[in-house]
């Protein structure tokens, strides 16, 4: 085993086991905050369907990754890398759905009391368990034809037409119908980190007037620390630099994998690293950032 696969390896597993393990004790928190309060906020259970999402992308790529770069690149049959790659797919989309939704659903929550808002922040909670819902089932059937075009290494059928993935191995298709399905996987990318950045942007400027509005009062303050429109500020830029950052370096490497014929070995790799930087990383910022789960220790 060369010593670039046993780092590879060991980042893998690192970064699997570590973010897993985070998610898994996020996903406890909320499971205890339920069976004590038999309620759950708006926003946590948009985080609880985040860490089952985060949990199934290191699952689904992690695990594979780790074991082919530790040398067994033939564990999988068909149908095994068909779930795989199927299930890496939706839980990557329901993940971006989930902080999309999870920023929309803020930028409601603290928008002014205009004639609109206030009837739109009243129905916008009953609405948060069906979106989530609505985001499987889209993510379900926009990654259909993952299954289809995906084998195992075992197969040889069709050598010639197969692009190597590390453990598995994928059809390529003609330049037309593969552009047209890149096309429609990016469109959902597109769609929910835009929605994303302008909830985002409107947050952070309605958070900016606010601190103006009540500017006298934080002069008053003697505290040092900011005030707390800034700390909220800074969460947020935090989670969506992070999240952008990862998925856009993700989007285009993956793109990379999936255009060309033959790509370099590395494509896959570093495609696969940064797709599951942000479900590993995530956690860990919503801990260091949530109050609550501070009180439960």
């Amino acid at each position: 085993m060369a010593s670039s696969d046993l780092v590879i390896g060991m980042i893998f597993l690192t970064q699997t086991v570590v973010g897993f393990l985070g998610n898994v004790f996020l996903l406890c928190h909320y499971s205890l905050l339920y069976f004590t309060t038999c309620k759950l906020r708006p926003t946590d259970l948009i985080l609880q369907h985040l860490t089952v999402a985060n949990s199934l992308v290191l699952l689904s790529k992690g695990v594979p990754q780790t074991m082919a770069a530790f040398g067994l690149k033939h564990f999988l049959c068909d149908t095994g890398c068909k779930v795989v790659f199927f299930v890496h797919r939706v839980s990557r989309g329901v993940c971006i759905g989930s902080i999309c939704l999870l920023n929309v659903f803020q930028a409601i929550m603290i928008s002014p009391m205009t004639l609109k808002w206030p009837k739109l922040k009243l129905k916008s909670s009953r609405y948060i368990g069906p979106s989530n819902n609505l985001c499987w089932v889209l993510n379900v059937l926009v990654n259909s034809m993952v299954p289809i075009h995906v084998t195992g290494k075992w197969n040889s059928k069709n050598n010639t037409r197969k692009k190597d993935l590390e453990y598995c191995s994928a059809f390529v298709s003609n330049i037309t119908r593969r552009s047209l399905y890149i096309a429609v996987l990016l469109s959902y990318d597109v769609l929910c980190v835009g929605l994303m950045t302008w909830a985002s942007a409107f947050m952070v400027s309605t958070l900016y007037r606010h601190k103006k509005q009540v500017q006298h009062i934080h002069r008053t303050n003697l505290s040092p620390r900011s005030s707390p429109e800034s700390r909220v500020t800074k969460n947020i830029l935090v989670l969506v630099g992070i999240f952008v950052s990862f998925y856009t370096f993700s989007s285009i490497f993956a793109s990379f994998v999936s255009i060309f014929h033959n790509p370099n070995r590395w494509l896959p790799i570093i495609s696969a690293l940064f797709s599951a930087c942000f479900p590993a990383v995530s956690p860990f910022v919503l801990m260091s950032h949530k109050s609550r789960l501070s009180r439960l220790h």
